[in-house]
């Protein structure tokens, strides 16, 4: 711990700042955050992306694992990326507070993205990183393709389901009976692909957790499951392994949404908007 803190130190004292002013356009770019470095990627070249985070390449969490995988990745320590000797450094809201500012201390450059929590602020993130980045036009382009896959999962809802008063609803159901509520990104798909979120009706909050007991007494029309049953072998997992859960799910409509389609803010939630709506349109009357 001391060795580490004398690291700090002697950076701090004695790195060389070689940041570029922001007027000019970054070209050794660092992501802190995985929902960063979804947007990064397609915002600008692959050579001008020093790191993104180690998160990005993993498959379970990234919709750009494969392509990240060809990127050089850092775990997020202050040493490691002054070592990188980034222009521009792109964090999360919630991304370590003592290495940003460690960063900004010696000269360079830190922009913390605002994570989004519904569509709109999707488009924001696309808005901000594009901008930060020096690549609006692209920014702006990426915002309309997402608004045309949106404008094309809506068609596919019928003028009947459009104007019911009461649509079919959906719980997104994790490890240790968390469910999200309102204000939740997790709100925002369901809600985007014709359902109503029970977690509301439940009265959950943003990060509520809903005993099994209460999901089997009122379960939704659809439940969705973020992972397989049977993919972690933890304790807090156990509800998902239920017998309980299972016979439910044998008797009810239910999916297995890959995790990584709606974790992130990024424009790849349309891919989570389509299979709900799919699943939606297949549950029997």
């Amino acid at each position: 711990m001391h060795k580490a803190i004398a690291a700090m130190l002697a950076c701090l004292v004695f790195w060389p700042t070689t940041a570029q002013s922001t007027d000019q356009t970054p070209r050794r770019i660092v992501s802190l955050n995985l929902c960063v470095d979804q947007i990064l990627i397609d915002v600008v070249a692959p050579q001008r992306i020093a790191s993104l985070s180690h998160l990005a390449a993993d498959p379970e969490l990234s919709t750009v694992s494969d392509r990240a995988r060809a990127l050089p990745s850092t775990p997020g320590d202050a040493e490691t990326v002054l070592g990188l000797d980034p222009d521009l450094v792109l964090a999360g809201t919630f991304t370590n507070a003592a290495t940003l500012t460690l960063l900004e201390r010696v000269g360079r450059r830190v922009i913390r993205i605002a994570l989004a929590s519904d569509l709109d602020g999707i488009r924001d993130s696309v808005r901000q990183i594009a901008g930060a980045v020096g690549e609006t036009e692209r920014g702006a382009a990426i915002i309309a393709a997402f608004d045309v896959q949106l404008a094309a999962l809506r068609v596919q809802a019928t003028p009947g389901e459009r104007k019911s008063p009461k649509l079919p609803t959906a719980l997104m159901y994790q490890i240790n009976g968390l469910a999200s509520g309102p204000g939740t990104l997790d709100d925002a798909v369901l809600r985007a692909a014709g359902f109503r979120n029970l977690a509301f009706e439940l009265r959950l909050g943003s990060g509520g957790r809903l005993p099994l007991e209460a999901l089997v007494a009122v379960p939704p029309d659809l439940l969705v499951l973020s992972t397989p049953s049977g993919q972690h072998r933890t304790a807090v997992a156990d509800n998902l392994r239920h017998p309980g859960l299972a016979k439910m799910r044998r008797g009810r409509a239910s999916i297995e949404l890959p995790w990584r389609t709606f974790l992130c803010g990024t424009p790849a939630v349309t891919e989570a908007i389509e299979e709900l709506t799919r699943a939606r349109r297949a549950l029997k009357p």
